[in-house]
């Protein structure tokens, strides 16, 4: 199965070959599809997708539900029709056609929840990007969508941000699956982890039951590569007699992930101990490392190098269509995410030595993100209201 092709012109799967998608599962890697479309469920291509790639979950933004409802005609009828209801602004119409993509696909994925153990086979919907900043709206928000899907494997995205992380622990806390989404720092996933197992006690402390709670922290990695490579790039171009020069071209491509390889070995230090067995004995799951932003952005780099990578036990890697197509066509999954740790320490200890800071990096990458995605929700919203203005005219 393609996802860069219609469904009636996709590529076949070589069944008698190792398809390299299901192999991560070997690997405790599971793979979720960083896309949803509404013909992936009418079509019965996700039912496909779980069946012949190993597909444990998907994820969701504004950017991928504007190109599913720009990019075909399957939402024209519901569009036009949406619109003819005059108590529905363009936000409104959106939520309805995202609610019931997420519904679907969350029925579709509901057989990898059941026998996964609730582990996997869920499906991410995310929170506006305009309450990033704001953690009482977040919350609501984040309450108001859950009850609204009123599936068991639906994800709530939230933003790791300063606002976004005692929202977390408050959702938590309630019993809600969140999908901590937009994080590039170290420190940052700490607080992440740590607010994930404080909401997991507060629920415990409440009688609720911690087993039934699912989170992944959404790591984002090749993002951090394009903002330092830039860097890199101009240092190198405007120092050419500099002792450095070597220093500089040695990092470039190497730190996200090395960045990536460290956050896991937090994880591994985090969920574990005293604190976290007690929340373990009363059937309370790890909040998986989730591999977010895996696409190659510099065609120099390897169209694989973000899977490939960062291949470990009780990780989640959210692939988008094009690299997920290409891991499957060539993809040589091998125990990766460990390897290399001592190098990948060097590696943030030659950054500052660079002259390059990782906390204005990965500060600038955070407020960068809320931006694109506000912007893509812009864009979102607008596209909804042309559309279902056309749709109703027609």
């Amino acid at each position: 199965m393609s996802l860069t092709t219609k469904p009636t012109t996709a590529a076949k799967v070589d069944t008698q070959a190792e398809n390299p998608l299901k192999a991560l599962t070997g690997f405790g890697q599971s793979v979720w599809l960083d896309y949803i479309r509404r013909d992936l469920m009418s079509t019965g291509e996700l039912a496909r997708l779980i069946d012949v790639d190993g597909l444990r979950g998907m994820t969701s933004n504004p950017a991928i539900f504007e190109k599913a409802i720009t990019g075909s005609a399957d939402y024209t009828q519901a569009l036009g029709d949406l619109a003819k209801q005059k108590n529905l602004d363009a936000k409104g119409i959106y939520e309805h056609l995202a609610i019931r993509d997420i519904q679907d696909a969350a029925d579709a994925l509901r057989r990898v929840y059941d026998q996964t153990k609730r582990r996997d086979g869920y499906v991410s919907l995310e929170v506006s990007p305009y309450l990033a900043h704001k953690t009482q709206e977040t919350i609501d928000e984040a309450q108001r969508l859950w009850k609204a899907v009123a599936r068991d494997n639906v994800m709530i995205k939230v933003p790791g941000t300063a606002a976004g992380i005692p929202a977390i622990r408050d959702l938590i806390g309630r019993g809600l699956n969140i999908n901590v989404t937009l994080l590039f720092a170290q420190d940052v996933y700490e607080k992440v982890a740590e607010a994930y197992i404080a909401g997991l006690e507060d629920l415990a402390k409440r009688g609720g039951d911690v087993s039934r709670v699912a989170s992944v922290a959404s790591f984002f990695v090749s993002r951090i590569d394009t903002l330092i490579d830039g860097k890199l790039a101009d240092l190198i171009k405007n120092a050419p007699g500099s002792a450095d020069q070597s220093l500089w071209r040695g990092l470039q491509g190497r730190v996200a992930i090395a960045n990536a390889k460290l956050t896991y070995q937090k994880y591994k230090e985090i969920f574990s101990g005293g604190r976290w067995e007690s929340l373990a004995g009363r059937g309370a799951t790890t909040q998986r490392v989730l591999w977010a932003s895996t696409g190659t952005k510099n065609p120099a780099y390897s169209d694989i190098l973000y899977v490939e990578e960062l291949i470990g036990p009780d990780t989640v890697d959210t692939i988008p269509p094009a690299t997920y197509d290409a891991f499957r066509d060539h993809g040589k999954p091998r125990a990766s995410l460990e390897e290399g740790i001592d190098a990948a320490r060097k590696t943030m200890l030659d950054l500052p030595r660079a002259g390059i800071s990782m906390k204005a990096v990965t500060d600038q990458l955070t407020e960068d993100g809320v931006k694109l995605f506000a912007d893509a929700f812009d864009k979102l919203l607008a596209a909804v209201e042309k559309q279902a203005k056309n749709s109703a005219n027609r």
